[in-house]
């Protein structure tokens, strides 16, 4: 499936019934090694399992699970996308804390980074806008759910009732805006290559996530996937 038909089948309200047989196929076959998508460690602390990029349109699998360890982050989880998210949640609770972020505050809490990414390394360029940020609103989305995020708007995500989460991405490129992450005073500008995670650890984890999608969306009595 690509991006037009999973938004369509979320727009329909028949993603339930559509999206976990997909992604529980792309996910089998990236474990067993019969897709060329590799899974990489995000510094958001998912395995990102990419499934489309085409122009400003991109689908991809996030995976939250014990079975692999995060990637260390050099700023803080909070951020904010160049791009509209569509999420559909396929198993686990996903709840997004929008940031209330205030420049030229007294006593900032940190800065301002340009997240630049090219070829699976990530520019952070400082660029030395002081900011203070505090939690705002908050929302959360458990398995079967869907939900939205606009591009520009700084938030962060947890996983609630345990480790394991996952989600398919959509993001729809919003010309103009920049992804962002906000980090220490004192960091400089530096590059993060993304790293990808053993081979055992990956496809254990994408087992993992493939028997989690199954259990938590149980085919009818007499259907086969």
């Amino acid at each position: 499936m690509r991006y037009e038909e999973i938004r369509a089948e979320i727009a329909a309200g028949t993603a339930a019934r559509t999206l976990p047989r997909w992604a529980g196929g792309v996910v089998a076959d990236a474990a067993e090694g019969r897709s060329p998508a590799a899974a990489v460690r995000h510094p958001l602390g998912f395995l990102c399992l990419p499934v489309e990029r085409s122009g400003d349109l991109g689908v991809c699998l996030h995976i939250w699970t014990p079975e692999v360890r995060p990637a260390p982050s050099t700023t803080s989880p909070v951020h904010c996308h160049s791009w509209d998210l569509l999420s559909f949640v396929l198993y686990g609770t996903v709840r997004n804390v929008r940031m209330d972020v205030r420049p030229g505050a007294p006593d900032p809490t940190g800065q301002v980074f340009e997240v630049v990414s090219r070829g699976g390394v990530d520019e952070l360029r400082a660029t030395g806008r002081a900011v203070r940020h505090s939690p705002g609103r908050s929302a959360a989305h458990r398995t079967g759910e869907s939900y939205t995020l606009p591009a520009g708007v700084f938030h962060r995500t947890l996983i609630e009732d345990g480790d394991d989460a996952a989600t398919v991405a959509l993001g729809r490129h919003t010309p103009g805006g920049g992804d962002l992450s906000l980090g220490p005073l004192d960091v400089p500008t530096h590059r993060v290559r993304r790293a990808r995670s053993a081979p055992e650890e990956t496809a254990r984890a994408l087992r993992r996530a493939a028997a989690l999608i199954a259990a938590a969306h149980p085919l009818p009595t007499g259907e086969t996937r």
